[in-house]
């Protein structure tokens, strides 16, 4: 058999959309029948995965889990497909779930042990499904990890992760619910990138300009827009969902809220 050239594998990707390696092998098994190799690429279902693979997966589910015993652990996954029928499958629910476990107990390197079940699910569901954001906080014995996942007809459509320290679990719960409804960017005005809050300040500004205001009153509006904007956008700032009185960060108290994750379906 003559050797299969690079040039003829990237015509048989280009016609099939799949992977080099699998071209190539196949290829080989058809003795360099372009045709053959078609089939044979077909009857693997390779094909029809590789086609999968560009289709926007708009849907899935997320899984949060934590773990208390010795040093806190939490950690989110998510698992991405096209339609809502397949995420909330037993199978599929139930795979993300044991993803996210297997990441807060074991770490990063969990992840790589689901890429054959994966595939297997993209095969049988006929879907392009696919890992998508996952996040672990691994926390000293001193604080606390809290969660809220939200769900929507049997799936986590909504997970969040905060480790608090000197606080109740109680209030990690409280403020891991209000950050999956109101979706913060930032955790603290600091963390704000300096160019963002001058794109913010000069927007204002013309805002104010185009409605009359007159110059010598601009710097007070656009200071008060300028903290609007952070009260929409940064988690300290926020009015606590159950009570608009508090801010979240006169809801902590004493209490420190170090970091924050959310991963939302479709976002």
């Amino acid at each position: 058999m003559a050797a299969i050239t690079a040039k003829e594998v990237q015509a048989l990707r280009k016609k099939t959309s799949a992977g080099i390696l699998d071209c190539r092998r196949a290829l080989e098994e058809a003795d360099g029948d372009m045709d053959e190799a078609e089939r044979i690429l077909r009857e693997k279902g390779i094909i029809s995965a590789a086609k999968r693979q560009h289709r926007e997966r708009t849907e899935g589910a997320v899984a949060v889990v934590v773990h208390g015993d010795h040093k806190p652990v939490g950690a989110i996954a998510m698992l991405e497909c096209e339609t809502d029928f397949v995420a909330k499958s037993p199978e599929f629910v139930s795979l993300v779930e044991e993803i996210a476990n297997e990441l807060a107990l074991k770490g990063d390197d969990a992840l790589a042990q689901f890429a054959g079940r994966i595939e297997d699910l993209t095969l049988v569901s006929k879907e392009n499904i696919a890992l998508g954001q996952t996040v672990r906080f691994e926390a000293p014995e001193s604080a606390i990890i809290g969660s809220y996942l939200h769900l929507q007809n049997g799936r986590g459509v909504n997970a969040v992760l905060v480790e608090l320290a000197g606080g109740p679990e109680s209030l990690a719960h409280d403020i891991a619910l209000h950050i999956a409804f109101a979706r913060p960017e930032y955790l603290r005005r600091e963390d704000v990138p300096a160019e963002q809050i001058g794109d913010v300040r000069q927007t204002a500004a013309a805002i104010a300009r185009n409605e009359g205001k007159p110059e010598a009153a601009l710097d007070k509006i656009v200071e008060g827009r300028l903290q609007g904007w952070y009260k929409e956008r940064v988690l300290l700032d926020q009015p606590f969902v159950r009570d608009e009185q508090f801010s979240i960060g006169q809801l902590l108290g004493a209490a420190q809220l170090l970091r924050f994750a959310q991963a939302v379906v479709g976002s």
